[in-house]
């Protein structure tokens, strides 16, 4: 709870990514920070396609983090640090495509971590910390906690 010196953290819930599947949300914000939990390919609706292509994953992984950005008052251009964990680091050329293709000229701070497995046999997950716009960052404080997931 936010005492009178602390603004209150934001919790962030959007239909534009998938449902939480664990005790988290899927952003905070805080004092116009954004943090956004670690985002796997999975569609919004909550369907799985862990056969989907290298590249196709890392779109949708991406797309579900922008969609929790935007949601949480931010845009790709107010990106942060972006953490990428990859299966394989063979395919770490082929995340930088596509993390390129998505961003365009946005160019955040980034790690790159290749690891043995993901979560539903997955090949990427990102997370990432972003900040809100000015006008957002009211709104964000506004936002209402979606309670215990």
């Amino acid at each position: 709870m936010a005492s009178d010196n602390q603004p209150a953290i934001a919790r962030i819930l959007t239909d534009k990514a998938p449902a939480p599947a664990g005790h988290y949300v899927q952003a905070t914000v805080h004092h116009g920070v954004i943090y956004i939990s670690g985002q796997l390919p999975v569609l919004p609706k909550g369907t799985h396609a862990p056969e989907a292509s290298f590249d196709d994953q890392a779109r949708q992984a991406l797309a579900n983090l922008l969609g929790v950005l935007e949601a949480a008052g931010g845009s790709a251009d107010h990106l942060l640090k972006v953490t990428a964990y990859i299966v394989g680091i063979a395919n770490w050329p082929r995340f930088n495509a596509v993390f390129a293709e998505v961003l365009g000229d946005t160019r955040p701070a980034r790690t790159v971590v290749p690891v043995a497995e993901l979560h539903y046999g997955y090949l990427v997950e990102i997370d990432a910390v972003a900040i809100t716009t000015p006008s957002a960052q009211g709104l964000a404080a506004e936002r209402k906690d979606p309670g215990p997931l």
